[in-house]
């Protein structure tokens, strides 16, 4: 079991507040990437469901280091590399659900290009959080267990209890939505602040439609898309 996954567990329970609500919005300065990879904050008994705030810091953190890294490795990688990725992060999320006592079924799988780990069962929310903000930082966190073990940036998709899947859904909707006041009013339609998952479900959507484009707008958490009449 990963080291850093009893690491992650900590800073998941003690991210925990009292009542259980989870807080998407974190102020603070977030920590410099080797501290939040490697720091091992003191773990606390509480069992209650993990804050986003907390686990977000640490994904804006990781981010941070490897976002770039990443776009710089857009050679194409063999299945049996991504397969290989997938086990790496399956064996991490594996190691995060014993320590937090969570029961789930883990798959590991190679799907569109890129490697993903697939977790199914009851229960789980508390690792999604509020639209998806634990999820996502539950993700870097994985990649970068990914790139500890590899030496390279992974572009490694995590879903937990099927959310990606139902959000894609919805999004497609609010994507439809928008298209159709672009169509009707001619006026360009901006979007909530959305995250890159999110915002690449919408694009997928509008750039199948034929009169209309979209483009993303601002900057990390704040980036939006706007929906516009094609050029």
């Amino acid at each position: 079991m990963y080291p850093a996954a009893r690491e992650t567990a900590d800073r998941l329970r003690s991210g925990s507040s009292d009542n259980g609500d989870e807080t998407v919005t974190d102020t603070s300065t977030p920590p410099s990437a080797e501290q939040s990879a490697s720091s091992a904050p003191a773990a606390s008994t509480a069992s209650s469901a993990p804050a986003a705030s907390s686990v977000s810091s640490v994904a804006e953190a990781a981010e941070a280091t490897g976002a770039d890294e990443a776009k710089k490795s857009e050679s194409v990688a063999s299945d049996g590399d991504l397969f290989r990725q997938s086990e790496i992060a399956a064996d991490y999320v594996e190691g995060l659900l014993d320590i937090l006592d969570y029961d789930g079924d883990i798959d590991e799988l190679v799907s569109a290009g890129r490697p993903m780990v697939e977790v199914v069962g009851g229960r789980l929310q508390p690792l999604v959080g509020q639209r998806g903000a634990t999820l996502e930082a539950l993700q870097e966190l994985t990649r970068l267990a990914i790139f500890r073990a590899t030496g390279s940036p992974s572009r490694l998709l995590l879903d937990i209890g099927g959310y990606r899947a139902a959000r894609r859904k919805e999004l497609a909707a609010v994507a439809r939505n928008a298209v159709e006041k672009v169509k009707e009013h001619g006026d360009p339609v901006r979007l909530e602040a959305m995250s890159a998952f999110e915002r690449k479900c919408v694009h997928d959507v509008v750039n199948a439609i034929p009169g209309v484009q979209s483009e993303s707008e601002g900057v990390e958490p704040n980036r939006r898309i706007v929906v516009r009449v094609a050029d």
